[in-house]
């Protein structure tokens, strides 16, 4: 079971970042007096930050540094978090998630509801868990990585909607068709410490604890406090077996054992002949000089998550 920390004279740093797709339809300043009212009706202060992208790790470096920080609220997406867990990962300072992206994966996968409201009662309840993070060459993701096509497939869709002014659902099918014309296919060695192989493949995706490929839990994963990283490779080689491929993992008949190759393990080194590689982090793209040097770090971010005997995610580390 999570320990429970006490909410009372809290002061915590909240980290908003403003171009989340939750502020499109809830203003800055009505989230903002939400938070306000909710934490000050537990005695708690919060010290709020605006940012944009890219200056979120900037704002709580410095405040860590300065040993200001007791907890840190982070409302945004995927990519959000995984930016705030980098400054956070072995501090032990607790981490609260308000999931204003469009699909918060790690906040669903930590059961914390989708509302606002409801994520700002599982901080003011104070339980807490410590899950793991993994980490590619320095840098720290807390859902997964990937190489191949998903990079590829995450600039053009960036590219289309920041430059051309595409709107999201057509950016991602003109990316995708874009995605098939070119197919690339990568060589890469993988290695780890009980086995190692040449693979040539589309794509390669690397998660933080195993994630499901069946249809009733898919994309989804039971724990973030196995300690392993997951590797899956595509063994496509064609357009055509890439499609059919797309396909039957929406529809959730994904077969391990004829379409992927898949492997654990508490490392892994990716090797590549190209002199720098796209790598995704939590739908973040980066370009990194192989050999890729991923790890699983174990029990290294504390989270507010929900209490309750369902929940599988290991004690907190003590105060």
């Amino acid at each position: 079971m999570p320990d429970v920390e006490p909410a009372k004279s809290r002061r915590v740093f909240v980290i908003l970042n403003t171009a989340a797709a939750g502020f499109l339809s809830h203003p800055v300043r009505e989230i903002c007096g939400l938070i306000t009212s909710r934490f000050a009706a537990h005695g708690i202060f919060a010290e709020f930050v605006l940012a944009f992208g890219g200056s979120l790790e900037k704002h709580l470096r410095d405040a860590i540094a300065d040993g200001t920080v007791q907890a840190v609220i982070a409302g945004g997406g995927d990519g959000t978090i995984g930016a705030i867990a980098t400054a956070l990962v072995d501090t032990g300072i607790p981490l609260g998630i308000l999931p204003l992206g469009r699909l918060n994966h790690f906040a669903r996968d930590l059961r914390i509801p989708a509302t606002l409201e409801e994520a700002l009662e599982i901080i003011t309840a104070g339980h807490i868990a410590t899950v793991d993070t993994g980490e590619v060459s320095g840098r720290i993701f807390v859902n997964n990585s990937s190489l191949g096509a998903y990079p590829l497939f995450v600039i053009d869709r960036e590219r289309r909607r920041r430059h051309r002014g595409v709107q999201r659902p057509l950016a991602l099918l003109l990316a995708g068709f874009t995605l098939l014309r070119l197919f690339p296919l990568r060589r890469f060695s993988v290695r780890s410490a009980e086995w190692s192989e040449i693979c040539r493949t589309p794509f390669l995706f690397i998660g933080n604890n195993r994630y499901h490929l069946e249809l009733s839990a898919l994309g989804r994963r039971d724990r973030l406090d196995g300690g392993e990283l997951w590797i899956y490779i595509a063994r496509q080689q064609t357009r055509l077996q890439l499609v059919w491929f797309t396909l039957k993992t929406l529809l959730g008949l994904t077969s391990p054992a004829s379409d992927l190759r898949v492997f654990h393990a508490g490392s892994v080194e990716i090797g590549s002949r190209a002199g720098s590689l796209e790598v995704a982090t939590d739908g973040e793209v980066a370009r990194m000089r192989p050999p890729l040097h991923y790890r699983i770090r174990r029990a290294s971010l504390r989270v507010y998550v929900p209490s309750g005997p369902a929940q599988t995610l290991a004690p907190a580390i003590g105060e």
